[in-house]
């Protein structure tokens, strides 16, 4: 079974650029008929809080994702002790006792060289005197792992074949001084573990797959299909920052944005798909494929954004707004398909909703009174419908000889005090004969 899984880590709110992988997981996911795993990755007990990973949640749920199963890193510490050992049982992880600042200089030294900075795995040749020494010092160690400097190639489901050679590369920390692991490990151990099949992610991540699939092979697990998409930037070419909070999907909720103009935004930006409205996400899976994604650049515009939430709003049915209305005060299907087509976000509709219950401050410009009280005069009789605003509008013209802005633009700012709004076909039956003669002077 296709098995993909999606792994923040709990150390501050989501943003649009993180709800880009999320998203993509669920929708490979649910397209072939596979499971979705939320891990949270919080190794980092300094960073990671509970709000955090609260807010993910939230966040998911939000966007419409449901997780098959849920698991934390922090539960998980006896996997990762045991792989651990393992590794260390076969050679491929070894401790190093340099400092941060001996590692600093030994890059320094390098660069000066000409060199690049890669660690020059002095460690290993430490003896067992050298390590008692250190450890009598209180030097505690960190554990690299003991790369094999090769080319390793693999087959990215986005970009194509990719060869990531680890012998240009220092041999990566798998475990801090304190004990604590990095990303690094864990990870591959829970994708073995938990049977991951796909591991789709940023595009950052590539120079990472190399390392991760000498630890796969290392450990004797599968190695999984990988497939890095692009990275949501903003107009500027710069990335989406979790940690700067741009964009966070909180915000992005409290402005009033739709859970699926954020999804469309997220997903199909830098995409060979059009930006438009789906339904919901099943909708929105059956035309997304990982082959559809650009190997160029994702630039996210705001007013794209803006404009695909206006779109979600001027065609949802009733029935679908029903349920939200309804706390308003304003369960009506005419009232909604009248006002609807103004909406911006949702909340809009309790504002444009006064335009029928009041109240309403006409505006009346002098030149237009006259005009304004043979339109009072030539008001049509109840019941109204839809043709009573061109049945007015045709006699006021026959009446007065106006025509175009000069007689529609004074009857708006009449009835409904504002320069522009819902059609007046649409919403002068629900605003009814009375109200409205209230409004003309």
């Amino acid at each position: 079974m296709t098995t993909v899984r999606y792994a923040p880590s709990p150390t501050g709110r989501l943003h649009l650029g993180n709800a880009r992988p999320a998203l993509m997981n669920w929708l490979f996911a649910k397209s072939t008929g596979g499971r979705y795993i939320l891990r949270l990755d919080d190794t980092d007990a300094a960073r990671s809080t509970e709000a955090f990973a609260e807010g993910i949640h939230t966040d998911l749920s939000w966007l419409g994702i449901a997780p098959d199963l849920k698991v934390r890193q922090s539960d998980r510490t006896a996997l990762y002790d045991a792989a651990r050992d393992k590794l260390i049982a076969a050679g491929r992880l070894y401790p190093a006792y340099e400092t941060e600042e001996e590692l600093e200089s030994k890059r320094g030294r390098a660069r000066l060289l000409g060199r690049p900075p890669i660690y020059d795995r002095a460690a290993l040749q430490l003896t067992p005197e050298q390590k008692a020494k250190y450890e009598a010092e209180g030097r505690k160690p960190h554990w690299r792992f003991k790369l094999d400097g090769r080319p390793v190639a693999f087959n990215d489901l986005i970009k194509g074949p990719q060869t990531v050679n680890t012998a240009s590369m220092s041999d990566p920390v798998l475990l801090r001084a304190d004990g604590s692991y990095l990303y690094t490990l864990p990870s591959v151990v829970d994708d073995i573990e938990l049977g991951i099949t796909h591991v789709i992610r940023g595009e950052d991540h590539v120079s990472n797959t190399g390392t991760q699939i000498e630890i796969f092979e290392a450990l004797g697990g599968k190695v999984p299909a990988f497939a890095h998409h692009n990275l949501l930037t903003g107009a500027d070419g710069e990335g989406l920052s979790k940690r700067l909070g741009s964009l966070s999907l909180a915000e992005l909720r409290e402005v009033g944005y739709e859970p699926m103009a954020v999804a469309m935004a997220a997903v199909l930006t830098g995409t060979s798909l059009p930006l438009e409205p789906y339904a919901d996400l099943s909708a929105l899976g059956q035309i997304f494929t990982l082959e559809a994604v650009s190997h160029g650049s994702a630039r996210f515009d705001p007013a794209e954004l803006s404009s695909l939430n206006a779109r979600i709003l001027h065609q949802m049915p009733y029935e679908t707004a029903k349920a939200r209305l309804e706390p308003l005060g304003l369960a009506s299907e005419p009232l909604w398909l009248a006002l609807r087509g103004n909406l911006a976000v949702f909340a809009d509709i309790a504002d444009l909703a006064t335009l029928v219950s009041g109240p309403v401050t006409p505006v009346v410009a002098d030149e237009d009174r006259e005009f304004l009280r043979a339109a009072r005069e030539l008001l049509p009789v109840e019941p109204w419908d839809e043709t009573t605003w061109s049945k007015w509008t045709e006699a006021l013209k026959a009446a007065t000889g106006r025509k175009g802005r000069a007689l529609f633009h004074p009857l708006r700012l009449a009835v409904t005090g504002r320069e522009q709004g819902p059609e007046l076909k649409s919403l002068l039956p629900l605003v009814g004969r009375t109200a409205c003669l209230a409004r003309l002077p």
